[in-house]
């Protein structure tokens, strides 16, 4: 995520969503380290593989746009875009990585690890992350609202229009539930195909509403 952040410009739509999701990992990684967690071998193994498949997204975006994510493409795809703002892009990468990513994260942390998402400690600890997102997510919100931007001009107010219904928490309590169904059919592989083709596209189709250009 360094890396990253140094290499794209501030205003690119990816280092807008980089630069809170980087915030956020230090957290979580500072957490594990203090005991914050029921399970932080589960924690630790589960924040890498969150991490990789927004890296792999990010790697994906140097070539056609078709090998990106369905989920990730609009983001990737309307990056330089003018009239949207950092918190559109911001929450576009949310909803990406939340939406989509983080189903497959649970099935494929509780597989390498053998348990299972019905384990009380992984549902209690992927609550307590629901916390820390929550504060990014306002925090993103806040700076918003209260910054220099707000006062420029009136398409501030287009943008809380457009982002005002989007709740972190209902995408991550959304997101427990398809991992769920995800994990309950992971050895059927036509129906994960086909429920992971259809949330790629639904989570798509939110991204475009949040980054449609003001």
């Amino acid at each position: 995520m360094q890396a990253i952040e140094a290499a794209l410009p501030a205003t690119d739509g990816v280092a807008c969503f980089n630069r809170m999701y980087l915030e956020v990992t230090v957290d979580v990684e500072q957490r594990i380290a203090a005991g914050f967690f029921a399970d932080a071998a589960f924690m630790a193994h589960f924040d890498v593989v969150f991490a990789n498949q927004y890296f792999a997204a990010v790697d994906a975006s140097s070539g056609p746009l078709d090998q990106v994510p369905v989920a990730w493409q609009p983001l990737i795809e309307r990056r330089a875009h003018p009239g949207i703002f950092d918190i559109q892009y911001a929450l576009a990468g949310m909803n990406a990585h939340i939406n989509h990513d983080l189903p497959i994260t649970v099935v494929r942390t509780c597989t390498d690890l053998a348990t299972s998402p019905f384990e009380p400690s992984c549902h209690a600890d992927y609550q307590k992350v629901d916390a820390l997102l929550d504060a990014a997510e306002q925090s993103v919100r806040q700076s918003f609202e209260s910054g220099e931007v707000r006062a420029a001009d009136h398409r501030t107010e287009v943008v809380l229009d457009l982002i005002g219904d989007w709740s972190i928490t209902s995408a991550r309590d959304a997101a427990w539930d398809t991992a769920l169904a995800l994990w309950q059919c992971r050895d059927i592989a036509t129906v994960e195909d086909l429920m992971m083709g259809a949330i790629g596209r639904t989570v798509a189709a939110a991204a475009r509403c949040l980054l449609v250009a003001v």
